[in-house]
């Protein structure tokens, strides 16, 4: 029987299945014979940008989102009524006076991080995190029956040695919260739990503080009742805990040592075994020092220089807690659903830029002078005043886009038998934080600050606390330029992002069309990407700084520099065998008339020597945009195409045995829709790489090799 005369196959798919590969049982009636193929499962290209909220339907986060946010917003009911009950009752302790407790409190609650963060994140290792978390729960049930007593009995004492006791809860629910996030969630919904968990701490922190103010305001009968309401909320919490996924102990090996002093520097030393994520823990921490400092000076902010009364500073206080709600959820949208370090150095530049806005409206702000303090709605009819909303709101919108990649950055990149001790440590360095920023506001505010003033320095102290950690870490720099590359100049759409590995070696290969081809590589790619580049390129002064960070290869032509040539073929093989990724252009140079050149036999030296798949990219839409060369020299014509639509595609790796430069030059076509080009046939004088002798002062070359990473 001929071929066209035999039925069709009929194929069946199960898309019910929530593996990441599933069987396609095949039938046909050819011979009688069933098969059966896997195949991965079919990825989603549109999701919607609030896809994190699907999240709170499934059993793997729900539990731990709502464990979580109940248990901030009864610390926060706890602590916020406490203080007014403090305050407007004057009630003292052994002499001391209502002012000097209220400013304590947030010292009482604080000292556990230190004390207990490093034995929390021990048991955290040791023993499995849901089961530590539900041992918490249990605790905070024993802590609110006590608070209710304190609060029937009027005894201040009690009060706080239960405040002390919620921050021991909070310290030993920290590190086994985070560090299970990894274990429940996936590579891709990652950062929107952790987009979650931020919404849910802030909006809990709101939540908490308004019902605080508003039980404590409802006078004796509702004060009587606070010890019922704070019990019931550890009680929700304690069954939502129950729902959270088992999950098998990190390190049951690891030995609990219960000291107070050598874990904790243990457990530093832990944080500080991988230098990025230390630098990081060090930004989060950072991000406390700004938060506690906006939070605490928010009230005689909104008193003494807004003029406003308690609903004003409720307002801010909701305007900045909405708003961090906000930039942790737009996170997973702008990040593509994956870890993006591009937004931290964005994140610190908004937080800058709008709190010296803030300063200087500040200034100008004009309060009414005499007279009781203004209400939301006579605030809101002052000039100026929505400028001040807007501004508190873009602070914490910046905020969002800083922390929660930060966060997302520790929980993938620490050791997983490690993890909980490193979430300990940065709760610890937290802390930290957080004292040493009411310290520098007590100092401030006795020297004379004004409130503006004081957002003046933090603003600086941002700045400069930013160009630190990305001096010091340039991973989040890079990523940030490429972002800005791709979602400001361009409009970045990946096709088949999976295609580039999660982990090993590969060698991706793709067109060369622009002088930022490597930009929206390095921004489509998960990973980060090693690009091979010419090295009078590498030493451009604008630019070289970028080049440098991103750890290019630099190479030349065999007739111009073999010995360098050679270098570069070991720097490939060596960051291959390290399991990096390397990117190379092997067209030679940059299209100059948007069609694909033969590709250089460099590929298969490369394969030959480490063996490492090959994984075919195309770059389309970027012809005729500002970076490309149509119509003559690149970069002369602005906005060309701006904010154009691109497209990276990523096709199926290649197994080294089927690499050779016209098979991958034929996969890329295929994948752009270009004429396949004839196979090259290189010069004698040409290296295999076809490097071009180039070099950037000579003008009179017409076809110049591109500086972006090529081979």
């Amino acid at each position: 029987m001929r071929f066209k005369d035999r039925p069709p196959l009929t194929l069946t798919l199960n898309l019910a299945g929530a593996d990441e590969k599933f069987h396609v049982p095949v039938s046909s009636d050819w011979n009688g014979a069933s098969q059966t193929c896997v195949v991965s499962k079919p990825r989603v290209l549109w999701e919607d940008p609030l896809s994190q909220l699907h999240l709170l339907t499934e059993r793997r986060f729900w539990p731990l989102f709502w464990t979580q946010f109940l248990g901030a917003f009864n610390d926060n009911l706890f602590k916020n009524a406490l203080a007014i009950l403090i305050a407007y009752r004057s009630m003292t302790l052994l002499g001391i006076g209502s002012a000097t407790i209220v400013v304590a409190c947030a010292g009482i609650f604080i000292f556990p991080f230190f004390l207990f963060s490093a034995t929390a994140g021990q048991l955290a290792d040791h023993f499995p995190k849901w089961r530590l978390i539900r041992w918490v729960k249990v605790w905070e049930i024993g802590v609110m029956i006590l608070a209710g007593v304190g609060f029937a009995t009027n005894s201040v004492a009690l009060l706080l040695v239960v405040l002390f006791l919620m921050g021991t809860q909070s310290a030993f629910f920290g590190p086994a919260k985070f560090a299970i996030l990894p274990e429940l969630l996936d590579e891709h919904s990652l950062v929107g739990g952790n987009a979650m968990v931020a919404m849910a701490t802030f909006l809990a922190i709101l939540l908490g503080t308004i019902t605080g103010g508003l039980v404590v305001a409802g006078g004796d009968r509702w004060v009587s009742r606070l010890g019922l309401i704070v019990v019931t909320v550890a009680v929700l919490g304690l069954v939502a805990s129950l729902f959270v996924k088992k999950t098998p102990a990190a390190n049951p090996d690891l030995p609990v040592r219960l000291e107070l002093v050598k874990p904790t520097i243990d457990i530093l030393r832990v944080t500080r075994r991988v230098h990025p994520v230390f630098l990081s823990v060090l930004a989060v921490s950072w991000f406390w020092f700004l938060g506690a400092s906006f939070l605490s000076i928010l009230p005689n902010f909104s008193k003494d220089v807004l003029g406003g009364g308690e609903t004003v500073v409720t307002l801010c206080l909701a305007t900045f807690c909405v708003g961090i709600g906000t930039g942790s959820m737009l996170c997973e949208k702008l990040s593509r659903r994956r870890l993006e370090l591009g937004l931290v150095p964005l994140g610190s530049i908004g937080i800058s830029v709008f709190a010296l806005d803030l300063a200087f409206s500040g200034w100008r702000f004009a309060a009414p002078i005499g007279g009781p303090l203004s209400t939301v709605g006579e605030f809101l009819h002052q000039p100026g005043s929505a400028h001040i909303l807007f501004d508190l709101f873009m602070i914490a919108v910046f905020s969002g886009f800083y922390t929660v990649p930060l966060m997302t950055f520790i929980q993938q990149r620490s050791v997983l038998a490690e993890r909980s001790r490193v979430i300990a440590g940065n709760n610890i360095l937290n802390a930290l934080f957080i004292v040493a920023s009411s310290v520098m506001l007590v100092v401030m505010v006795a020297r004379g600050f004004s409130y503006p003033a004081v957002f003046l320095v933090l603003a600086l102290l941002n700045a400069a606390a930013a160009v630190y950690i990305y001096s010091v870490v340039p991973e989040f720099l890079l990523r940030f330029v490429s972002w800005c590359t791709a979602n400001l100049l361009y409009r970045l759409r990946v096709e088949k992002e999976d295609g580039i590995p999660a982990e090993g070696p590969a060698l991706l290969v793709a067109n060369h069309v622009s002088f930022v081809d490597w930009l929206l590589i390095a921004a489509a790619s998960p990973r980060p990407v090693r690009f091979v580049m010419a090295e009078e390129y590498s030493r451009l002064p604008l630019v070289r700084f970028l080049f440098r960070d991103a750890k290019v290869i630099p190479i030349a032509p065999a007739s111009t520099d073999p010995e360098l040539l050679e270098r570069a073929y070991d720097r490939i093989a060596e960051e291959l065998v390290e399991g990096e990724l390397v990117c190379i252009f092997p067209e030679g140079g940059i299209t100059s008339d948007g069609k694909l050149a033969p590709f250089r036999h460099g590929i298969e030296r490369i394969v030959e020597r480490t063996q490492a798949p090959v994984v075919p990219v195309a770059l389309v839409g970027l012809w005729g945009s500002f970076f490309s060369r149509k119509g003559g020299k690149a970069m002369r014509r602005p906005f060309q195409r701006f904010w154009s639509r691109v497209t990276v595609r990523v096709g199926e790796a290649m197994p080294p045995e089927a690499v050779t430069a016209q098979a991958v030059a034929e996969r890329v076509a295929e994948l752009g829709g270009w004429d396949v080009p004839e196979a090259h046939e290189p010069p004698e004088e040409n290296s295999e790489f076809g490097i071009r002798n180039y070099s950037p002062r000579r003008r009179n070359n017409k076809n110049p090799a591109g500086w972006a990473g090529r081979l």
